[in-house]
């Protein structure tokens, strides 16, 4: 297979026959019109899916302000290529794998909305009974988008772009498609648990995070790795606000409604990350090292991991606690980071990984009833150990199994399209050499 010059008609092929059996198994679904709907929440939702999508283009300038000026397109490029992928997958099967009938508590059954068969006119979702379920799949699937591309700062600089294109539909079907499913389907094995993921500290950022770390290991360092020079720090500037403004929709938007909780969501989604934010430059300071644009927006974007498994859980001002103690930690792993042979060249792992894992542990220490009925159990801090401990055996479970599986999946891609770039092409830059084009 390729996409960068060479002829193959591998790819085309493959598009032509999901064109064709879309035409061939589309069914055509009853007119619902459901009065349990609520007006308020379904125009909450359709602004919080496209706050959502809008989180990844704001990572591409975040990640493309942040790399060398020859790779600022390719990977800008990587994060906006999965809003097509992912969209296709998803309608495929990718929405049944994470939402459809549960197959032991691990995955979906591909069928149950192969094709979105069953979406259009289907009862609305039991999380979510106030919205249509064509809302609820479109909501879910701008999560299943910016996952993949959160990786992409792991390897960048160093991998071919058709090989990347690979990995993404494999690491959907492999590790995003059973995560959500084990966390977020009634019958998933972590829901089962008691684990609490609001808006995606598991499901997103630890299986992104996780997976990136997997990457840097396997892909090795990039040339000249420790000579990185930021493209454009505006660009990493805008892209924090536009991720900013999105997570709100990431976020409050998880409550599935115009209600309290969302209100509460959103509260605790901007004091985590200003708290993060002022965190990671006064730790700098204390240092003595000058507060930087850059240090800024990476707290400000821990922050945001760091809140997102708990925004709908905690209280506002635990959340303070949150985002500076995700602060703290992520800061300490990037120093570590730096002084290692590890080439995670965008820090994913220790911004989204680790900001996802305390957020995970956390979410355990400070989650409470009265803030979501959804808590059966109260958390650590309230005396109560059982969510706790679903939490820690949770982090676990899901960060051994998501590193066992990306290092697999990355073998098997390398071996159908080989993953690293050359040489030559690393040093011309991966602006021209995989795409053609340059700033």
């Amino acid at each position: 297979m390729s996409l960068s010059g060479k002829k193959s008609f591998i790819p085309i092929i493959l598009m032509i026959v999901v064109v064709f059996i879309a035409m061939f198994c589309s069914d055509l679904p009853e007119l619902n019109d459901n009065n349990e709907y609520n007006a308020a929440d379904i125009a909450w939702m359709l602004a919080s899916t496209a706050l959502v999508l809008i989180m990844t283009p704001g990572l591409a300038y975040f990640y493309g302000g942040m790399v060398k000026k020859k790779n600022v397109i390719s990977t800008m490029l990587q994060s906006f290529i999965c809003m097509a992928v992912v969209a296709v997958v998803w309608v495929v099967f990718g929405f049944s794998l994470v939402f459809g009938e549960s197959i032991g508590g691990v995955i979906g059954d591909p069928t149950t909305y192969f094709m979105f068969n069953g979406v259009l006119d289907g009862k609305p979702w039991s999380g979510a009974p106030t919205i249509p379920f064509t809302l609820f799949a479109m909501y879910q699937l701008k999560f299943a988008i910016i996952t993949p591309a959160l990786i992409t700062g792991a390897f960048a600089e160093r991998i071919r772009f058709t090989s990347y294109v690979l990995f993404i539909c494999l690491f959907f079907v492999f590790i995003y498609a059973p995560l959500a499913h084990a966390t977020w389907h009634p019958d998933g094995i972590l829901f089962q648990m008691g684990v609490l993921d609001f808006a995606g500290g598991t499901v997103v950022h630890m299986s992104a995070g996780l997976t990136a770390l997997a990457s840097a290991i396997y892909l090795k360092q990039g040339k000249d790795f420790k000579e990185h020079t930021p493209a454009r720090i505006t660009y990493v500037l805008l892209g924090t606000g536009m991720l900013w403004f999105g997570w709100f929709g990431f976020n409050a938007g998880s409550a599935f409604g115009a209600s309290q909780l969302a209100a509460t969501a959103l509260a605790t989604t901007s004091t985590a990350s200003g708290a993060a934010a002022l965190t990671y430059i006064f730790f700098d300071a204390a240092r003595g090292i000058k507060p930087s644009a850059m240090g800024v927006c990476i707290g400000v974007v821990v922050g945001l991991v760091a809140i997102t498994p708990a925004a709908g859980f905690v209280t506002v001002p635990h959340s303070l606690v949150i985002g500076a103690v995700a602060a703290v930690i992520s800061r300490l792993l990037i120093d570590w980071r730096t002084k290692s042979k590890l080439d995670d060249t965008l820090d994913v792992f220790p911004s989204h990984g680790v900001g996802g894992m305390v957020g995970m542990v956390l979410t355990g220490v400070f989650a409470h009833h009265n803030i979501n009925e959804a808590v059966e159990v109260n958390g650590l801090f309230y005396g109560e150990t059982q969510l706790f401990v679903a939490h820690l055996i949770g982090l676990v479970g899901a960060s051994l199994f998501t590193l066992a599986m990306a290092f697999i999946l990355l073998n098997i891609t390398d071996k159908i399209s080989t993953l690293r770039v050359t040489e030559e092409d690393e040093a011309l830059g991966l602006d021209l050499s995989q795409h053609g084009e340059k700033l």
